[in-house]
């Protein structure tokens, strides 16, 4: 019995010690379990608020004093969480729960809970208002409390700040905004582009175009889309060519390609197209623009028929000009022969023994009159042939203008006589020199005081003036006391055969006469000009480029003696040069005097040159170009078929430099073409070099 009962007890305890094992587990269970429930429910990161069935706030967690400002004893008992949402918001609420549940929802806390408390998850956005009156953002959600019975004993609102998470959905709100914006910019280039543009994947179909390619195809921006490039050109083949052109070169400028439309319309485009990529350099496709051209083409048509219609006119009009060039030419030959004859043998009547009656003087002074009038009209319409055919030869030098007024004053004080018109030279400084050509010079101002003369009053007067007009221009001027021109006639005066009405006049004129004398002075790079009154008088100016006086260049070595190698000759020689201006006289004057062994003559035209060279025979002969009369390379034509003068060396001395000049000069048979201003050495190196060509042309026995 006592074994059963100790049996029993032990029994006993044994359960009893394991019972009290599984109670110690689940209790430490338990703690833990609250322990981890009660760290969620105190969180500082998020709020909880636990209400009665009635919404009167109970629990109000660390989180919820953080978020909100209140402490618990602020809240607890005393308000729902209604009080602390923005009541706007939850007025809204209610309104559109009472539609989507179909039932009418008092604004409050129950519009907070009722989806909660029909056991349905709520989970909503509403702005939370601070102690502070501050308000932010939450996401809220709801729970029904229940006992046992399932009855609803509260509710359970958890919430978190949703501040950070709205201010990102901004930030991504501007940005998709922009995106959009960007979008719609790009596009609104694209579709106001006048080209059409299309884009392709590297296989030539199309992805993307503009209305321009919609008009330009007659196709829809759905039809386009997706189909082949060379679909929509006369020449597939050629257009498929464009694709894999600008896929190796990367880049195609101004192909040509011809659209059709669905209707058979053709249009010929500028095709311009490049690669392009993504953000990763993969190749995505062409882009390509094509521009009409249609019109472009045709007006390049018409310019080209256009431009040859202009050469052929062209063409003619020179070979006219150079016909009457040649025509002038040979009608001024053919006139001159008969015109010598005819005022030759009128002064040999003149002067002849007997002397003629005074009747006979009369006629024979009309015959000479009206030849030397004759002879003026033939030179001036040549010199006008001459510029208007690009062949006037002009030698741009510095020109003495005191030398060239002193010639031009004893030229035309005789004349001034005549008239009994008082002409005046007023002083200037006679260091000036213009850049032009010295007989050019001489013709235009004889011109300008020979009109001064004849068209102006009786016993009337000139007025010849030189004055600085800048630093790089001096202008002349000629003012006469005659009748003067209207406005109206001064726009005229440059016309070629115009005489402004003097053709009934007495005076002779050609009417071409200003006409040369403008032109002259533009090739020499100076203006004309005219101020008139009428009853007071007329003005004539001309400015020409100023330029120094000749100088004489020093090389870097001294000048070698102008002495021939061999000194058994001692006799002096000659060198003849020929030259209209006085100042490059007096250079090489200037040089010469320097050495015994030589002695100069001079001739200023080509025919006295001619005549010299003949009757002097001169060891060497130094030749300008462009001379009164005839030219430097005609006067060297007639020395070489002349046996007298054949083996004379001539050396040209010109200011035409150019190297066209020169060879013309040296193929002309020139011994050395020398260009102004002179370099002492090389003049006279050369003269060294004539001399011993002279001395062993004359002894070719000497060593």
């Amino acid at each position: 019995m006592f074994e059963k009962t100790r049996g029993a007890a032990k029994s006993f305890l044994t359960a009893g010690s394991s019972a009290g094992v599984i109670e110690g587990r689940r209790q430490e269970v338990l703690l833990k379990t609250g322990a981890l429930q009660d760290a969620i429910f105190n969180s500082a990161n998020f709020s909880c608020i636990a209400t009665d069935a009635n919404g009167v706030i109970q629990i109000f967690n660390v989180g919820a004093e953080r978020m909100l400002g209140y402490m618990a004893d602020d809240v607890l008992n005393k308000i729902t969480p209604a009080d602390i949402s923005d009541p706007q918001e939850v007025i809204a609420r209610a309104k559109a729960l009472s539609v989507e549940l179909d039932t009418l929802i008092a604004p409050g806390f129950d519009a907070l809970v009722f989806k909660a408390s029909r056991g349905i998850e709520d989970i909503y956005e509403l702005t939370y208002i601070r102690k502070d009156g501050s308000r932010f953002p939450a996401i809220v959600s709801v729970t029904a409390l229940r006992d046992a019975q399932n009855a609803i004993i509260g509710y359970l609102l958890i919430g978190t700040d949703n501040t950070a998470r709205k201010q990102v959905e901004a930030e991504q709100a501007k940005l998709d905004q922009r995106l959009r914006d960007q979008q719609f910019y790009t596009r609104s280039l694209i579709e106001s582009n006048i080209d059409a543009l299309m884009t392709t994947d590297p296989a030539g179909i199309i992805t993307d175009v503009n209305q321009q390619m919609e008009a330009l195809t007659g196709c829809t921006r759905d039809e386009l889309i997706g189909a082949p490039f060379k679909n929509y050109f006369t020449d597939p083949a050629r257009a498929e060519a464009g694709i894999k052109l600008v896929l190796t070169e990367k880049k195609v400028t101004d192909y040509e390609l011809t659209a059709r439309t669905r209707d058979g319309h053709e249009t010929v485009v500028s095709y311009n197209a490049t690669t392009f990529y993504d953000r990763d350099r993969n190749l995505q496709g062409v882009f390509a623009a094509a521009r009409d051209v249609t019109e472009r083409k045709r007006l390049d048509q018409v310019l080209q028929e256009k431009n040859i219609e202009l050469e052929s006119a062209r063409a003619a009009a020179e070979k006219a000009n150079r016909a009457k060039s040649d025509f002038l030419s040979s009608m001024s030959h053919e006139l001159r022969t008969p015109l010598n004859a005819i005022l030759g043998f009128a002064q040999l009547l003149e002067s002849g023994k007997p002397a003629p009656t005074a009747a006979q003087a009369v006629r024979l002074h009309q015959i000479t009159k009206g030849g030397w009038y004759l002879l003026e009209l033939i030179n001036e319409i040549l010199d006008l042939a001459l510029i208007e055919s690009g062949k006037l030869s002009l030698s741009r030098e510095p020109v003495s203008l005191v030398d060239v007024m002193l010639e031009c004053q004893a030229m035309i004080e005789p004349q001034a006589l005549k008239r009994e018109i008082q002409i005046s030279f007023h002083t200037f400084d006679s260091t000036w020199f213009a850049n032009a050509d010295r007989t050019r010079v001489k013709q235009v101002l004889i011109n300008l005081l020979s009109n001064a003369i004849k068209y102006n009053r009786e016993h009337g007067t000139v007025e010849v003036r030189c004055i600085a007009a800048g630093p790089e221009r001096i202008r002349i001027s000629v003012h006469d006391s005659g009748a003067g021109l209207p406005p109206e006639k001064l726009t005229q005066l440059f016309q070629p055969f115009n005489r402004l009405g003097q053709e009934t006049g007495t005076e002779e004129g050609t009417g071409i006469g200003l006409v040369v004398t403008k032109q002259l002075v533009e090739l020499m790079g100076g203006t004309i000009g005219v101020e008139s009154t009428v009853g007071a008088g007329s003005e004539f100016w001309v400015e020409l480029l100023r330029d120094v006086a000749p100088q004489i260049l020093l090389g870097n070595t001294p000048a070698p003696d102008l002495v021939p190698t061999d000194r058994r000759d001692e006799t002096p020689h000659t060198l003849l040069y020929v030259e209209d201006n006085p100042a490059n006289l007096m250079l090489v004057e200037q040089i010469v005097a320097e050495h015994a062994h030589l002695r100069m003559l001079s001739a200023r035209d080509g025919l006295l040159g001619v005549a010299l060279a003949r009757s002097c025979q001169p060891d060497v002969i130094l030749m300008d170009i462009n001379l009164p009369g005839i030219s430097g390379i005609h006067a060297l034509k007639i020395l070489r078929e002349d046996p007298a003068t054949a083996h004379i060396p001539v050396l040209a001395l010109s200011a035409n430099a150019m190297p066209g000049d020169i060879v013309k000069g040296l193929e002309a048979g020139f011994f050395r073409y020398l260009t102004k201003p002179i370099k002492v050495n090389e003049f006279m190196e050369a003269l060294n070099e004539a001399l011993e060509r002279d001395m062993a042309d004359k002894q070719p026995g000497l060593p």
